[in-house]
């Protein structure tokens, strides 16, 4: 582990704070967003940018989930389950990557398959939002699965352990499938807080094996931490289709990155989804009052 002590690098700061408030949103965009950040925009060699932004990501989402708690937007019973299997995986995921030395390969193949899992999450997020304009908005009562849930947790931790991706993308993407009734809101709560001893353990096995740069993670954490209080505000109180819009674009970015596309196309791409949210958004705000006084006279011409 490293220890640096020098002044806090204001720009990087403001990079945590965006990437906090995105977190906060969406609950996802860390390790998918910073870690990149880290490397391409201030020259941080990979493993260091890995551990500190995992440990800068166990500091930041507590805030997070404890917005998200006090709205009552956490489903514990998914937590608990959650929590049993991704723990100890994301140990034994940090001892393979140390027994398997890192191999380029091996993590290229894995976050190529996770960028194709988070393409399809947008497509189901997009299908999602199509069929609650028909039907309505899901009423949000589960019946949790334990030992589903618990290996789908497992799951994310040996891959976050791996590669410092996927606490908040890749368990957001499968809790979709599992659980479609889960309302956008709820999904965010409930994964901010899973996220909390996962990538706790994590950063754990990493600074016991690897290259933890304290004042990297600080200088992250001092923009994250209002950044995703900021955006767990919103996100708790929010439409689930505003939430639910945020998870579609981050989910579009951080695929984008993880396929190892230019920065400059992500952000085109990523620009380009949120002025069409923006847009989408605006007409359905002109077309439900025009049809108000429709439907009245409409009333008054039968009366």
């Amino acid at each position: 582990m490293v220890f640096q002590t020098r002044p806090v690098d204001w720009t990087l700061a403001l990079a945590g704070l965006g990437v906090g408030i995105v977190v906060g949103l969406t609950g996802m965009g860390g390790g998918a967003l910073m870690t990149p950040i880290l490397v391409l925009f201030f020259g941080v060699p990979p493993v260091a940018a890995v551990s500190s932004d995992l440990a800068a990501g166990a500091v930041m989402k507590p805030f997070g989930g404890w917005v998200h708690a006090r709205r009552g937007t956490v489903n514990w019973s998914l937590v608990r389950w959650l929590c049993a299997g991704s723990v100890p995986s994301a140990f034994l995921g940090v001892l393979l990557l140390r027994l398997l030395g890192d191999d380029e390969s091996m993590q290229h193949t894995i976050r190529v398959a996770l960028g194709v899992a988070l393409l399809l999450a947008a497509g189901g997020l997009l299908l999602k939002a199509w069929a609650s304009r028909r039907k309505g908005e899901p009423d949000g009562r589960i019946t949790v699965k334990p030992l589903p849930t618990a290996l789908l947790g497992a799951m994310g931790g040996l891959i976050v352990g791996l590669t410092s991706v996927g606490s908040g993308s890749l368990i957001i993407v499968a809790l979709l499938a599992m659980y479609p009734a889960l309302r956008a809101n709820s999904l965010v709560g409930t994964d901010l807080v899973q996220a909390v001893p996962l990538v706790t353990a994590a950063a754990l096995g990493h600074a016991f094996f690897g290259d933890l740069h304290l004042d990297l993670a600080a200088a992250v954490l001092v923009g994250s931490i209002p950044g995703v209080l900021i955006g767990s505000r919103v996100s708790s109180r929010a439409p689930a289709g505003l939430v639910r819009a945020a998870l579609v674009i981050v989910l579009l970015a951080s695929a984008l990155k993880l396929f190892d596309l230019p920065t400059t196309l992500v952000g085109v791409v990523s620009g380009t989804a949120i002025l069409v949210a923006v847009a989408l958004g605006v007409a359905g705000r002109i077309r439900r009052p025009s049809d108000q006084p429709a439907q009245e006279r409409e009333s008054v011409t039968v009366g």
